[in-house]
C-alpha cells in the first residue's frame, strides 16, 4: 500500500469512528413507566480508540492492519466524576484477556469517549490470569474502591485447562488513574465472583455483599447474596459469611444463582439494590436484573422485594458471545435524582437505561412480591384485573364476556 492509499484508509477509519462516537442516542418509545431503554448501545468494541488497535506507522504497518483487536466491551462499573458520567468498562481483547478502561460522557447517554490509556491494574500475583466486572464504591472513608473478579487457573487441577479459581480483587484510587492494589478479600467460600463493598461503615466495620460458591460458574452451587463485615479493608478477611440475605429459591428468577450488582443507593426509604438472577432453561442459562430494598439502618435486612425481574434481555440484547444475558455492575445517581443504569448485554456491549429515584422507589415499594405458587400468583393478577375493570379509565379496554 502506498502512502496515499495509507492516508486515505486512515482518514476513512477516523471519520467512521468519530461518526460512531458523536451519534445521538434516542429513547425507545413508550417504555414501561419504570425505566427507558435507548436505541443504541453506549459502548461497543468499535468505540475503543483506534490507536489501541492499529499501528499507524506506515513503515511497520503498511497495510494499516488492525494489530491488536478488541472482541467486546461490557459489564461496566460507573461513577460520577468531576461532573461527568464515567463508565469503567471491561474491555476484552481478541485473546480473551480483559482489562479496565475509563470512558466519560457529559450527558451519560451518548458521546462516550475512552480516556487515552486503559487502567493498568497492579496484579496480586503472576498467577492472576484475568480481571473483570469491576464495581466502584465511593466509600465514606474518602477512597473510591474497585472490587472485581481476579481469576487464575486452579492449581489443584493442572491437567484441566478450564478449571478456574475466582478470587476477590480489591483496589482503591482517588482519581480513577492511579490504583493501589490491596490484598484479595479472603472468605470461607471456595469461589468469590460477585461481591460489592457497602458505601458506609456498619458498626465501625467495612461491609461486603458476597456470593459464596463451591464451583467457578455452575448454576446451582450458590446459596445467594451474603452479608459480612471485616475490620480492615487493607487486609480484608471475612471469617463468617453464613448470613445469606437473599437466598436462591426454587422456580424463581434466582433459582440457579444471584449476585449483587453495583453498590446500593441510599434513599430516605432504605437502600436500593440492583442485582442479577440466573436460572436454567432448555437453552442454557438466562441472566436477568432485579431490584430490592433493604433497611436504612440494617442494610442486611430486605424490606421490599418486587416479584419477577426488573429487566430481561430483549431484541439485540439477547445475541452475543454469551447469549440471553443482562448484567449490571454500575449505576449513577445525578443531583436531580436521575438514575443511569449501565448494563452489559450478552457479554458483548454496554447499554444505558434511565430512570429516577422516585420511579425506582415506586416500583420497589408498590410492586407485589412473588406469590410463591402459580395459584397464588394468578390470584394476585385477578385482583389487579378486577380493580381495573371497575375503573372508568379501563372500561374501553375490556372485552364483554
Amino acid at each position: 500500500m502506498d502512502i496515499q492509499a495509507f492516508d486515505k484508509r486512515c482518514k476513512e477509519l477516523v471519520d467512521a469512528h468519530e461518526a460512531l462516537i458523536v451519534r445521538k442516542n434516542q429513547k425507545q418509545p413508550l417504555g414501561n413507566g419504570v425505566f427507558d431503554r435507548y436505541v443504541y448501545p453506549v459502548l461497543t468494541a468499535d468505540h475503543t480508540p483506534l490507536f489501541w488497535r492499529y499501528d499507524f506507522d506506515p513503515k511497520t504497518n503498511p497495510y494499516l492492519i488492525e494489530r491488536m483487536g478488541i472482541n467486546s466491551v461490557f459489564n461496566a462499573g460507573a461513577i460520577e466524576w468531576e461532573g461527568k458520567c464515567c463508565v469503567v468498562a471491561r474491555v476484552e481483547s481478541c485473546h480473551r484477556k480483559s482489562f479496565f478502561a475509563v470512558t466519560e460522557s457529559a450527558n451519560g447517554i451518548d458521546n462516550f469517549r475512552f480516556w487515552d490509556r486503559p487502567i493498568v491494574m497492579p496484579e496480586a500475583s503472576e498467577e492472576e490470569m484475568n480481571v473483570y466486572d469491576i464495581r466502584l464504591t465511593r466509600h465514606e472513608d474518602g477512597w473510591i474502591y474497585g472490587t472485581f473478579c481476579a481469576e487464575r487457573h486452579d492449581p489443584a487441577q493442572p491437567d484441566n485447562p478450564p478449571a478456574a479459581l475466582a478470587r476477590a480483587g480489591i483496589a482503591r484510587t482517588r482519581d480513577l488513574k492511579t490504583w493501589e492494589r490491596l490484598p484479595d478479600l479472603k472468605t470461607p467460600s471456595a469461589q468469590q465472583r460477585n461481591y460489592v463493598l457497602h458505601p458506609e461503615f456498619v458498626d465501625g466495620k467495612y461491609a461486603f455483599y458476597t456470593r459464596p460458591m463451591r464451583e467457578f460458574k455452575a448454576a446451582g452451587c450458590s446459596t445467594g447474596i451474603g452479608w459480612a463485615l471485616c475490620d480492615d479493608v487493607t487486609n480484608a478477611v471475612i471469617e463468617d459469611e453464613s448470613l445469606i440475605i437473599d437466598p436462591c429459591r426454587y422456580h424463581t428468577i434466582v433459582e440457579g444463582k444471584n449476585g449483587q450488582g453495583p453498590s446500593p443507593i441510599k434513599t430516605d426509604n432504605g437502600w436500593l439494590h440492583l442485582a442479577h438472577g440466573v436460572w436454567e432453561n432448555a437453552d442454557g442459562l438466562r441472566y436477568i436484573l432485579y431490584m430490592f430494598l433493604s433497611d436504612l439502618h440494617e442494610p442486611w435486612r430486605i424490606t421490599h422485594r418486587p416479584a419477577g425481574y426488573f429487566m430481561a434481555p430483549r431484541g439485540m440484547e439477547r445475541v452475543g458471545d454469551v447469549s440471553d444475558v443482562l448484567f449490571a455492575n454500575g449505576w449513577i445517581v445525578r443531583e436531580n435524582g436521575d438514575v443511569f443504569i449501565y448494563y452489559g448485554s450478552s457479554d458483548t456491549r454496554v447499554h444505558v437505561a434511565t430512570s429516577t429515584i422516585d420511579r425506582l422507589l415506586d416500583y420497589v415499594l408498590h410492586t407485589p412480591p412473588d406469590g410463591g405458587r402459580a395459584f397464588a400468583c394468578v390470584r394476585q393478577r385477578c385482583e389487579l384485573i378486577e380493580k381495573n375493570l371497575a375503573n372508568p379509565h379501563c372500561k374501553s379496554m375490556a372485552m364483554e364476556s
